[in-house]
């Protein structure tokens, strides 16, 4: 179903932002953060939410539009909100390609343009699963799921499939390494 992958893909981002959130810290220190974990998060967010997670939303939103304008108006500016997340994110890319330049730049600038991004899409994702998901479940009809699937594509996400890219390599393993850990840590 259409609304669970994207439920899913809400936890798999969330992993990336708390993997952003780390190297940060690491970076807030004082000390080097790992810039190529960095550089596939960024590169991630620029392929995956935008050309195919926010897309499909997109859809779900449009049909809810049309079957409960209230719930959707509750929702509010969803495209809007996802050309707001791609901004913050060009401004995460331009920071971290400023630092590693050498470029003058403020460390406490890099935090807040991160931040603002991580705090940002944590919001956003909250309100689709808290608002947005819910509303479309009650509100859309079988057909509206029917046509809502065959607009979209059957493309599989490049991290978190078994259809993985090259460059996401560092990334996963780095995503497993953090998981293992954290279960070490439950035990």
């Amino acid at each position: 179903m259409i609304i669970e992958r994207l439920s899913q893909e809400h936890r798999n981002i969330e992993k990336l932002l708390a993997i952003l959130e780390r190297e940060l810290e690491v970076f807030d220190r004082g000390n080097r953060p790992d810039y190529e974990v960095i550089r596939a998060v960024i590169s991630y967010f620029e392929v995956y939410p935008e050309v195919f997670h926010h897309p499909q939303e997109d859809l779900v939103f449009a049909k809810l539009r049309t079957r409960d304008p209230v719930a959707a108006a509750k929702v509010g500016d969803l495209a809007g909100e996802h050309h707001k997340g791609a901004e913050r994110l060009r401004r995460v890319a331009c920071a971290v390609e400023n630092v590693l330049a050498d470029a003058e730049v403020l460390r406490q600038d890099v935090d807040t343009i991160v931040r603002d991004f991580i705090v940002h899409e944590r919001h956003h994702m909250m309100m689709e699963d808290r608002d947005f998901f819910p509303a479309a479940l009650k509100a859309l009809k079988p057909e509206d799921w029917t046509e809502i699937a065959s607009a979209v594509t059957g493309h599989k996400d490049p991290l978190f499939s078994d259809v993985t890219e090259e460059r996401f390599d560092a990334l996963r393993a780095h995503i497993l390494r953090l998981e293992q850990e954290a279960e070490a840590e439950r035990k």
